[in-house]
């Protein structure tokens, strides 16, 4: 929960004058305006002590529409609503499943203000992209209507607030609506379904037994959705959308004034229709007849599903009641969140030292107003459950026998309070589609919210109640329940058995005393230093902003940006070597590995454990990834902890450690995780698409389980040191921080590294593309029988000198995106969402495509590469008209203004330029490359690239059985 005060906009203005001229973007105060209610009582913190967040204004129309709203200009000319309305899948009878979320689509469908079909374009229009700031959800208490409104001026604010109040008070619902949208609908449910659905539905069943939520799938099923009609449905939404039942919440670049009055206009002429029917019993879970009430061990199930990794649940299952959200009640739920971070802290070591489980964790849940569970989730190595749930459950014994030492509890603590610190540093950051979504399920939860600052001071005041026998009363509590129920998902049917799972859980556990991590502090000030500081390097100027670029004597360059525009916040990114183009073709399963090891193989004297320790009570990260032209660690830190973020990286450089354990977990991770692949079109998509893209790039191919089998601690080390050890490094340093302190750091760390080799050249340059042809490949998943894949995908170019075309051609995409939606969905009902995407490697000459996709099922296919051709043939033989370009450039515009409100936008426009500086000179043409294509462009651009005969086609069908 934050507080937020004004955004520094100084980014945004400087980018907005550089490339398209002065914008005036947020929506000004009306000259009169009713003043706001008086803030003494607001109705959120009825009952609560909880210091009120000033920064939200809150009121109750007369009809009994609840609001609340406030000012955030992050980002600038932004503002955010949502509407909720109480009612969810747990209110539908059982002739009503699916209801409450097939009138979530129907509201967009028509309504009072909206024509057939007129949802979607009218917010393009106004700037929205549908499905990302246009999108509505259901759950099984809430149905939740949200937009996110660029460029917001009063005018269309008044309009946006019209629409959203004729979508939700007086939708359409007619029978011709119902049969356009239930195939979509049906199409959403096929594709989100098959194994995860069968899981969903499965923990529900088991963890909500007797309940309304275990029998209630928000999605609904096919006959009552077949079978809607609008009556019926028109009769559901009289019962349920009713003002008393609806929360308006905004937030953004508007005048709190403004905003509130339009709630009023808009949502305070509704009336009821009819007396108001109570809201279901969402009953409780129940202690099985004879249980110990010391372990009251109820229903255990075991699911049999091939392709998925084992998967080991087991939950204590308490009532869920309605709670006084005061300071105490905060201060209970920090007691308990140090519990489990000690707890999860105990399981992850154990699982890093050879434990018989890759991972474990725990975790406490209120569960859609129906269940208060403490869920423990294993996830066995080798198919030993037992040994694997008889190791987890002693490390949780011992938590329970024993009280966690002051320094286990210091430790934790100390994490804590670098989250706090850090909400509060960074509270002008958070945009106000975060800020409502919180305010959202504040609601949801029945709690309140509270300033950054506030849950800081309140988790001060508490520490000295984080004694080691309270933490320990907390975790008892969170292990005592009236009922655990347990759930195994395995391959093999062989293996265990309901009754062997319950009476494993029957049995004792027995206190592990191994358990307890290491505690001994390490410091920075321990380790060896990198090498000697350098003397202060080359300053220049780019030409952008206020960013420099440095050049140390050792060949380093970093671009270097101290800036108030982040405070709380800096951000460090280090790009080295080659990326994808420095692997063998055999080197695929290290290149995988290496996403996963190579950061916790450890550096110098640090192991994993080590590394977590050194960073404990900091804020540093270490992420890792391989793009197409290039290596990258990335990190976000703070001033203070700025030194010790680039020694980590560096030292990665100077001394790296290729510790064995974390690669032989990573193996057994992938081994594992392998045959998940097959279980639906998207997971044999997510393995072979790259692959079978780029002309079969053994590079590219997810490795099997009998190539794990041959990785080697050694083998890894030959791949990965001359990666480290090799070619150029470009820092990136941007945000809050003293700029001598920064120098300092970067002398200390990257400045004293040795000069290195040159980037060896690579084994292969470039991409092949795969052989075109009239006929798809086909290839199989072992999912449900009525779900399919289908991909088309044409090779583009790469490469710094076509950036422009490349932002043409993503125009060209998110046209061909809108016209695919229009008829595999809205047209056919064939697919929920289509897809559209391009992509350009910027550093490399070639090796970017242009492709289409889609869910359907096995006989849609056929129609969607039909569809596809059709498409591509009329972007490329006629001009795009004007006002269907419109629908997507202006979106775009107002994507790329919100997102230059931000350094780490800005400087991901220019990574790489200290080796290329042509990439400086491309940020300039950013905005009108988007916003000033012209629609003979984008036809020549459609002619060249999309060419029916260079085009590779992918189908993914169901494989026979």
């Amino acid at each position: 929960m934050s507080h937020f005060s004004r955004a520094p906009r100084l980014l945004s203005l400087v980018i907005s004058l550089a490339l398209i001229g002065a914008q005036t973007s947020s929506a000004r105060t009306a000259s009169v305006l009713p003043p706001l209610p008086s803030q003494d009582a607001p109705w959120l913190y009825k009952g609560s002590d909880v210091p009120h967040d000033r920064e939200w204004y809150f009121g109750v129309l007369d009809n009994g529409v609840r609001w609340a709203v406030r000012n955030n200009q992050v980002p600038p000319g932004q503002v955010s609503i949502r509407v909720r309305v109480d009612v969810g899948a747990m209110h539908e009878k059982p002739q009503e499943a699916g209801f409450a979320h097939l009138i979530e689509h129907l509201v967009f469908r028509q309504s009072r203000y909206l024509p057939q079909g007129a949802a979607i374009p009218t917010w393009q229009r106004l700037g929205a992209t549908f499905g990302s700031d246009t999108n509505a959800e259901t759950t099984p208490t809430a149905t939740t209507y949200k937009i996110d409104l660029p460029d917001a001026s009063p005018a269309t604010l008044d309009e946006s607030m019209k629409l959203i109040s004729g979508m939700v008070f007086a939708p359409n619902l007619s029978d011709n609506d119902i049969r356009i949208e239930a195939p979509i609908v049906l199409a959403e449910k096929r594709e989100r379904g098959g194994t995860a659905e069968r899981l969903m539905i499965a923990m529900r069943k088991l963890m909500a037994e007797g309940q309304p939520l275990a029998s209630h799938v928000t999605v609904g099923d096919v006959e009552t959705i077949n079978g809607a009609r609008q009556n019926a449905l028109r009769a559901f939404h009289q019962r349920w959308y009713r003002p008393e039942k609806v929360t308006v919440v905004v937030a953004g670049d508007a005048d709190p004034r403004l905003t509130a009055a339009l709630v009023t206009k808009w949502f305070g002429e509704w009336k009821a229709s009819g007396p108001a029917t109570p809201d279901p019993d969402f009953g409780e879970p129940t202690t099985p007849a004879g249980a110990d009430p010391a372990n009251p061990v109820g229903a255990a199930q075991v699911l049999i599903e091939p392709t998925v990794p084992r998967s080991l649940i087991y939950a204590v299952l308490r009532p869920w009641h309605e709670k006084q959200d005061t300071v105490v009640y905060n201060q209970g739920l920090m007691l308990d969140q140090l519990a489990l971070a000690i707890l999860n802290r105990r399981l992850e070591a154990r699982a890093r030292s050879g434990g018989n489980f890759l991972s474990a964790r725990v975790d406490q849940e209120n569960e859609s107003r129906s269940v208060d569970g403490t869920f423990v989730t294993v996830s066995p190595l080798d198919g030993n459950w037992r040994g694997a749930l008889s190791e987890v459950r002693g490390i949780i014994a011992d938590m329970l026998d024993r009280p966690p030492s002051v320094e286990d509890i210091a430790r934790e603590a100390a994490e804590m309070n670098v989250v706090f610190e850090s909400q509060v540093q960074q509270r002008a950051l958070l945009p106000g589609g975060k800020l409502a979504d919180d305010l959202v399920q504040a609601v949801d939860i029945h709690e309140t919210v509270a300033s950054p600052a506030v849950v800081q001071d309140i988790f001060k005041q508490s520490m000295p109640l984080f004694t080691p026998q309270a933490v320990q009363q907390h975790a008892r509590s969170l292990f005592a329940g009236r009922v655990i129920r347990s759930l195994y998902v395995t391959p093999d049917k062989s293996e265990v058995s309901p009754q062997d799972l319950r009476a494993a859980l029957l049995t004792k556990a027995v206190p592990d005393e191994r358990a307890r991590a290491a505690q001994k502090p390490i410091s920075f000030a321990q380790l060896p230093a990198i090498g000697a500081p350098s003397a202060p390097p080359e300053v220049r100027p780019t030409g952008m902003l206020d960013v420099q670029e440095l050049t140390f004597a050792n060949g380093v360059k970093a671009q270097f940006w101290p800036t108030k525009d982040d405070p709380g916040r800096v951000i460090v990114k280090v790009r080295f070597g080659a990326g994808w183009q420095a692997f063998k073709p055999t080197d695929n399963a290290y290149a995988t590995l290496g996403q996963l090891a190579l950061v916790s193989s450890g550096e110098g004297p640090l192991g994993q454990e080590e590394l977590d320790r050194i960073s404990t009570g900091r804020k540093l990260g270490f992420d890792f990834r391989i793009d197409d032209g290039s290596f990258q660690f990335t990190g976000e830190t703070r001033a203070e902890d700025l030194e010790d973020q680039l020694y980590l990286f560096a030292a990665k450089f100077a001394m790296p450690r290729w510790d064995s354990g974390p690669l032989l977990r990573a193996r057994a991770a992938g081994k594992i995780q392998f045959s998940s692949y097959a279980a639906s079109p998207q997971g044999v998509m997510e393995r072979d698409l790259r692959y079978l893209q780029r002309g079969n790039d053994e590079r590219f191919a997810v490795p099997t389980p009998e190539q794990l089998d041959k990785v080697t601690p050694e083998g890894f080390r030959q791949v990965w040191a001359p990666i480290l050890a090799q070619g150029p490094i470009e820092v990136q340093v941007f945000g809050d921080f003293d700029s001598a302190k920064g120098m300092e750091a970067l002398q200390k760390t990257f400045g004293a590294l040795a000069p290195r080799g040159p980037l060896q050249p690579a084994t292969t340059k470039g991409y092949a593309f795969a052989r075109p042809g009239a006929q798809p490949v086909v290839v199989t998943h072992e999912g449900d029988a009525n779900q399919a894949a289908a991909v088309v995908t044409w090779p583009t170019g790469g490469g710094v000198e076509g950036l422009s075309e490349s932002r043409h051609l993503e125009v060209l995409s998110q046209v061909f995106a809108n016209r695919l939606l229009a008829a595999m969905r809205e047209k056919s009902g064939a697919s929920y969402a289509p897809q559209v995407s391009a992509d350009w490697p910027i550093d490399l000459p070639g090796g970017g495509t242009l492709s289409a996709s889609a869910q359907v099922t096995p006989q849609m296919v056929p129609l969607f590469f039909e569809t596809v051709d059709r498409i591509a043939a009329d972007l490329a033989t006629r001009k795009i008209p004007a006002s269907e370009l419109a629908l997507v450039t202006e979106p775009l515009r107002q994507q790329v203004a919100r997102a230059s409100s931000s350094t780490a936008f800005f400087m991901s426009q220019i990574e790489g330029a200290t080796q290329d500086p042509r990439r400086y000179a491309q940020v300039r043409g950013l905005m009108a490359d988007y916003v000033n294509v012209k629609p003979e462009e984008l036809q020549a651009l459609a002619a060249r690239w999309l060419i029916k005969d260079r085009a590779f086609r992918l189908a993914i069908v169901p494989e026979r059985k």
